[in-house]
C-alpha cells in the first residue's frame, strides 16, 4: 500500500495486516528535489504521483513500477497537485495543476476497486 509522506521528498510503503494494521513501513521511492501529492495506481501496479515544487523540470507526474524504479515522467508547466484515470477505459489521466487541468491517454488503465 504506497502511502504519501508530508516530508517533501519520501513515498513509503507499508504491508496491510488483517485489512486494518499497517506494517513493515519502508521507502519506495525519493521525490527530491520536489515532492509528492495524489497517488494512484494502475492495473499493472505501477504507482503515479503527481510532482512539483521541486523547480520547473520536477512539475509534472513520475510513474514508479512495484519495485519503486521509475519508469515514466509527464511534464507539465506547472506543479500537479493530484491525478485520476478516467474515461470510459479508464485510460486517460486527468492532472489538476496549480491552474490548470490536463488530459492525456495513456497506454494502461488505472487500478479498479475488487
Amino acid at each position: 500500500m504506497p502511502m504519501e509522506s508530508h516530508d517533501p521528498h519520501p513515498i513509503r510503503v507499508y504491508d496491510v495486516e488483517s485489512g486494518t494494521r499497517l506494517r513493515n513501513g519502508r521507502l519506495f521511492a525519493n521525490m527530491a528535489p520536489g515532492t509528492s501529492d495524489g497517488i494512484r495506481c494502475d492495473q499493472d501496479g505501477n504507482v503515479w504521483s503527481a510532482a512539483g515544487w521541486g523547480g520547473a523540470e520536477f512539475n509534472g507526474v513520475r510513474v514508479f513500477a512495484p519495485d519503486g524504479t521509475l519508469i515514466g515522467k509527464i511534464h507539465l508547466p506547472e506543479p500537479c497537485a493530484n491525478l485520476c484515470f478516467g474515461g470510459a477505459r479508464k485510460n486517460r489521466l486527468f492532472m489538476a495543476a496549480s491552474q490548470s487541468l490536463y488530459a492525456v491517454y495513456v497506454g494502461t488503465q488505472g487500478a479498479q476497486a475488487p
